[in-house]
């Protein structure tokens, strides 16, 4: 099988640039959750975060927080599973999900996947430990088996230097082929990754709102540089993504509006 990347929308949410950047005009603007599934050689099949849970959310007072700040617009086709089974993907053939960070705009699918080998950081354990509001995890939206699933966690010390296009990142190969790069890429939340897909794509997760966002990050308002993890991390994060779109990586950030389904053409 030759390698792809395929991006599919499941669910999107919407907010008033104004209201994110100093400086933005009033415009409200829609960001879709993205998922994007690799297939990769031996019959491996990545896919990178699960968008949003469809149906009832038993979440709590904290979900109806989250659902107020940043309003879910989710239907039933929506659902992870069946993007990919509209695909003519069988989701049950999904080998490993990994997860950027546990926000229910990158989590909610995770019940699809029961067989599949989810790869975590150790950040994301940290969170999931002592949850709190403003780290934004809900719980609830996680399956009963999900803590007995099988994982590969990502220890903070995995992480190793290295260059890609005279950029330095540090990162985990997944699979020990190149093909597929978890990348440190610290700030909007704990141990929040990236994946470097075959060297050229960079799934940036939320390193910003969108990849065009990323030169506006120093000039996040107060509530959403306080929401982030660690807002100075986060700065620093965006320049570095900003230099390896300048270097020629495909940059994609979990919530760009793409045009195209195909990543690796």
């Amino acid at each position: 099988m030759n390698r792809r990347l395929r991006h599919y929308v499941c669910g999107s949410t919407s907010h008033d640039l104004a209201a994110m950047f100093r400086g933005a005009p009033r415009e409200r603007r829609r960001f879709p959750s993205g998922v994007f599934l690799y297939d990769g050689e031996n019959g491996r099949r990545v896919l990178f975060d699960t968008g949003y849970a469809t149906g009832e959310w038993r979440t709590g007072w904290r979900g109806s927080v989250y659902r107020r700040l940043l309003p879910p617009r989710v239907d039933d086709e929506d659902d992870v599973a069946a993007r990919l089974r509209e695909d003519g993907v069988d989701p049950a053939s999904v080998t490993h999900v990994v997860l950027s960070h546990l926000h229910p705009d990158h989590v909610g699918g995770v019940r699809r996947f029961p067989g599949a080998t989810f790869v975590v950081s150790e950040g994301m354990l940290r969170t999931l430990a002592t949850p709190t509001l403003r780290s934004g995890v809900l719980t609830g939206l996680l399956p009963e088996w999900f803590g007995d699933a099988a994982v590969r966690v990502l220890c903070d010390d995995e992480f190793s230097s290295r260059e890609v296009g005279g950029v330095e990142i540090f990162a985990v190969d997944l699979f020990g082929d190149d093909q597929y790069l978890l990348v440190d890429l610290p700030g909007h939340a704990d141990g929040h990754l990236g994946a470097l897909v075959d060297g050229r794509v960079l799934l940036a997760g939320d390193a910003a709102w969108g990849s065009d966002l990323l030169p506006k990050a120093q000039r996040l308002r107060a509530v959403p540089r306080a929401v982030q993890f660690d807002a100075d991390a986060y700065l620093r994060t965006a320049r570095t993504v900003s230099l390896l779109a300048d270097a020629g990586v495909n940059v994609v950030c979990s919530h760009d509006p793409l045009r195209e389904r195909d990543l690796l053409d």
